[in-house]
């Protein structure tokens, strides 16, 4: 049976239970090589138990991988739980749903093959959390504010309220000018939201834009600067009400640390 894991931390770890038992090798492949995690119910249906393999001063959190493994709702939350539990007290480097390794032994060889890796991107995220905010357009919101900003395009809307609503060529005219409008005004937009709640983190990573939000942002916050964080959210809500902010965390660090390969190399 593969392993399942959820992420790296710091041995020790005030998250973890005392007493567990370092391994150095020479374990007896999945369920024997590790504590269980009191309390850390993982993935599965029923819940796989979470226990902890360590090496050194590295620990992963791992528990066996069911055989039918999709991203199914409660396995989704089961991961991001085991991860938000650990991260309460510590840093912890969290690995995507899904990561799998043939046994515990594989993941002992990459904490031994990437340890130095491992030890400073938990040093770099130690204390730090992640927020993702999306943004789109608030539809309505918006036209509203391109006709006001824009003499050209308020003309056209009043030929053509006088021609009692335009013939098909002027409404299409007007439409393309309005939406090109639009699609320039969504670049500033993204570039005016990073900027605004960039001097409040440290990081921040962009995710693609094919997903069709206007923005997807992900920054890397210092749990102590969280307040000032969200509170710059709120001031860029009342002052861009055109825009729709959506706010996720705080979460594990995902966006900001390599994990690198669950197998070992060679």
């Amino acid at each position: 049976m593969s392993t399942y894991i959820y992420g790296i931390v710091g041995s020790p770890h005030p998250s973890l239970p005392d007493g567990v038992r370092d391994l150095n090798g020479g374990g007896n492949g999945n369920g024997g090589n590790g504590n269980g995690v009191s309390g850390m119910d993982g993935i599965g249906e029923p819940p796989r138990p979470v226990r902890i393999v360590r090496r050194g001063r590295l620990a992963a959190l791992v528990s066996d991988a069911p055989g039918d493994l999709k991203p199914k709702e409660r396995d989704l939350v089961a991961h991001q739980n085991v991860l938000s539990e650990a991260g309460t007290r510590g840093a912890v480097l969290p690995m995507r749903f899904g990561s799998l390794a043939p046994d515990d032994e594989a993941v002992l060889a990459v904490l031994a093959e990437r340890a130095d890796h491992y030890a400073e991107r938990l040093r770099a995220l130690e204390s730090r959390v992640e927020y993702n905010v999306k943004v789109s357009h608030n539809e309505r919101a918006v036209l509203h504010q391109v006709l006001a900003e824009n003499p050209e395009l308020r003309a056209m809307v009043e030929v053509n309220q006088l021609a009692g609503g335009g013939s098909q060529e002027q409404k299409l005219r007007l439409g393309e000018k309005v939406a090109a409008t639009v699609r320039a005004r969504e670049a500033s937009d993204a570039d005016h939201v990073w900027r605004a709640l960039e001097p409040t983190t440290e990081a921040v990573c962009a995710g693609p834009r094919e997903t069709g939000w206007l923005a997807d942002l992900s920054f890397l916050v210092h749990r102590d600067a969280a307040v000032g964080f969200l509170s710059a959210v709120a001031e860029l809500r009342a002052d861009q009400p055109h825009l729709d902010l959506r706010v996720r965390g705080p979460l594990p660090p995902y966006s900001f640390v390599d994990p690198g390969p669950v197998e070992p190399a060679g």
